[in-house]
Order: structure tokens, then C-alpha cells, then sequence
């Protein structure tokens, strides 16, 4: 009866994925901000009537649904959009995260919290939300040079801020020295890296053969689960073991006309439920445990993306009417924080119910408001933009 049960309540979730998608486009609301919300009402902070074998699963369902995000994403670090788009990429993902690090660290120390606390929650607030922006981009059906360099920003980003919050670890807490956390860092994002391309190369060549062009479904979802499931194995970062891999199969894989066409069609499921029940298992009472500093936090957050967008974007040389919005578009923020926060949490003990209610909360706000300025922010560039 239960596994009855079990059944029942993700066919009602299918649908309920099927509903949001449906008033999203009727709407122009981003699903993912739909998904969310209904996930909020009927969850722990809600009417509580997601089952907790269901919710049990979410920890799997996310480790699928960012896998094939983050592999989606790496296919777009092709040479022709590094080419046409790189430097945007990279002066704009490296500015926020400088712009990131000096106005929320001086704002948060300004206001009294201790300085290492401080640049501690500044380096989670680096972090971005990959899965709700690849879905935003989708759903918004605008393909140009501004949703081009956000792929690329977001693919890259996760590698920015592991190396930003690793070095922030170091800087608070010397006693332990440089070595152990970096050779950590190392082996997370550099044995990512090497996992990714050792997946990558031979995937680039053997997909596509037994249907010309075009990998079938049992092998895309192969070499998703192959990487998520070695990145766990080896305790590497399984987002850049992912994106590694899209980027040598997008780069290498020459017989492929629509190398990641099965993954687009097949992420769509894992996604309704991911989005669901991180909606549903969100600690919105986190909110209520702010104070004037937590919400400095947000808002330096917000004036962070927003300098460090407009920086980023005129060192990059990209058209007028977009250097406004890159910020505004990159404002969501999502579990990649709270992997930060839970470790930050662990190493300063007598920081961690701070840092975590700073960061849930963040991750509460933006999770919700972001993926509607990032629509937003994608159609306003889209009607400003010539025809492409």
C-alpha cells in the first residue's frame, strides 16, 4: 500500500509539473518559480501533504536533474560560442564574483559582523542557481549572443566559486594552513575535470554511430549516470565533471548534428520533481530569523550582481543593450550555497547557525524572485536586440 501511495503522489506531481508548465506559458511566469511555490504550499512550510518517502528521494532526483543541467551546459563551451562570446563570458562571471566578494564582505563588515564571517557568507553568495537558470533560458525560447554568454557564465561559475570559497576557508582560518583545504579544492575541481575528460573523449567518439547524427536515448542517459555516478565515487564536484564532459563531446564529437537532443528531451521529468520538492522541503521559516544584517545580505547581494554585471559586461565589449541586465539575470541562487554554508558551518562551528540562516534565507528570496528577473531580464534584451 505504500508503494501505492508512493506512485500515486508522483503522478500527481507529473501532473501538477504539466500544470505549471501550462500556466507558465499562458503567463510568461518562469515554471521554475511555479514549480516552486506550489512545491512551498503543499510541503513543510504548507499544507504538508508530500509524503516523507517522497521527499526522501530528493537528494537522488537532484543529483540527476543537476547532472544533466550541468552536462547540458558544458555543450554549450563549444568553440564557436568561446569564440564569439568568450571574453563576455569571463569578464562578466569573473567581475561578479570580485564585485561579489569586496561590496557584501565590506557591507556585512561595516555593520558589525566579524570580518572572517563576513567574507565567509560574501564567497556563498557567489554562487548561482544552474538548473533554475538553463530552465529559464528554455522555457523563455530566445536563442541570441546575451543567452549564449549566460549558458557559458553558468557553466563556468561553480568553478569560480569553488576556488573563491575555498581560498575564503583558508583566509578566515589559518591554523589548518593553505595546503589542506587547496589540495581539497584541487581534487574536487581538478579531478573533476580530468573524471570529465576521460568520460568525455571516448563518448565524443562512440555516441551518435548506431543513429547517424544523433545519440540515442539509452546512451545519453548513460553517460549521465556514468558521470554523476564516478564524481560521487570519486568525491569529485559533480557539476564540473558533468559540464567537462558536454564540453568535450560539444567540442570533439564531429559526427554529431544534435549531440544533446536526447538529454533535453529526457530532463524535463527529473526537473518537475526536483523543483517540486526543493520548493517543498525550503525552510521559509528561515526568514523570520533575520535581522537588518540578513537583509543587508540580500540586498548587497543584489547591488553586487548589478555593479559587478555592468563591469564585467563593458570590460567584455558586448552590445549596449545588454550590459544592464547581466546582473539582473544572474540573481538566482540555489544548493550549490547551502553545500557551502553546510561546510562553512562545519569548520566554524561557532558561526554555523548564522551562516545557515543567512544563506537558507538568501536561498529562499532568490530561489523565488530570480527566475522571474532572469525572464525578465531575457526578453527585455530580446525586444531591444536586432534580429539575429
Amino acid at each position: 500500500m505504500e508503494f501505492a501511495g508512493f506512485l500515486v503522489t508522483l503522478g500527481v506531481l507529473f501532473l501538477a509539473g504539466l500544470a505549471a508548465d501550462q500556466l507558465g506559458r499562458a503567463t510568461r511566469l518562469p515554471r521554475v518559480t511555479l514549480l516552486l511555490l506550489l512545491g512551498v504550499s503543499i510541503g513543510d512550510a504548507g499544507l504538508n501533504v508530500i509524503p516523507d518517502d517522497v521527499a526522501q528521494w530528493f537528494d537522488e532526483v537532484s543529483i540527476v536533474a543537476l547532472t544533466m543541467v550541468a552536462f547540458l551546459l558544458g555543450g554549450s563551451l563549444t568553440r564557436k560560442n568561446l569564440t564569439r562570446h568568450g571574453l563576455a563570458i569571463f569578464t562578466v562571471s569573473l567581475a561578479i564574483v570580485f564585485a561579489t566578494l569586496v561590496i557584501v564582505t565590506t557591507g556585512l563588515s561595516l555593520l558589525g559582523l566579524a570580518s572572517g564571517l563576513a567574507l565567509l557568507l560574501a564567497s556563498i553568495a557567489t554562487a548561482t542557481a544552474p538548473a533554475a537558470m538553463a530552465d529559464v533560458i528554455h522555457q523563455s525560447g530566445v536563442k541570441n549572443d546575451f543567452t549564449d554568454t549566460l549558458k557559458g557564465i553558468v557553466a563556468i561559475d561553480d568553478a569560480w566559486g569553488l576556488i573563491v570559497f575555498s581560498v575564503a576557508l583558508v583566509l578566515v582560518d589559518q591554523a589548518n594552513g593553505w595546503s589542506s583545504v587547496l589540495s581539497g579544492a584541487a581534487w574536487d575541481l581538478g579531478g573533476a575535470i580530468v573524471l570529465g575528460c576521460v568520460l568525455g573523449a571516448p563518448s565524443a567518439y562512440l555516441t551518435g554511430r548506431l543513429k547517424p547524427g544523433e545519440p540515442l536515448q539509452a546512451e545519453a542517459i548513460g553517460i549521465v549516470f556514468l558521470a554523476a555516478g564516478f564524481a560521487l565515487w570519486l568525491e569529485v564536484s559533480l557539476l564540473v565533471t558533468a559540464m567537462t564532459t558536454g564540453a568535450v563531446i560539444g567540442n570533439f564529437a564531429r559526427h554529431h548534428d544534435r549531440a544533446f537532443h536526447e538529454i533535453e528531451h529526457i530532463q524535463w521529468p527529473f526537473m518537475i520533481i526536483f523543483f517540486l520538492l526543493a520548493g517543498a522541503l525550503l525552510e521559509v521559516d528561515a526568514l523570520k530569523l533575520l535581522g537588518w544584517a540578513g537583509v543587508a545580505f540580500i540586498l548587497l547581494r543584489i547591488f553586487s550582481r548589478l555593479i559587478g554585471g555592468v563591469i564585467g559586461a563593458r570590460l567584455g565589449g558586448v552590445p549596449h543593450q545588454e550590459v544592464p541586465w547581466y546582473g539582473p539575470a544572474l540573481l538566482p541562487q540555489a544548493g550549490v550555497a547551502i553545500g557551502m554554508a553546510l561546510v562553512a558551518g562545519e569548520r566554524f562551528p561557532e558561526w554555523a547557525s548564522t551562516i545557515m540562516a543567512f544563506t537558507i534565507a538568501s536561498t529562499v528570496v532568490f530561489e523565488i524572485i530570480g527566475p522571474p528577473v532572469t525572464l525578465a531580464a531575457i526578453l527585455k534584451v530580446s525586444k531591444q536586440s536586432p534580429k539575429q
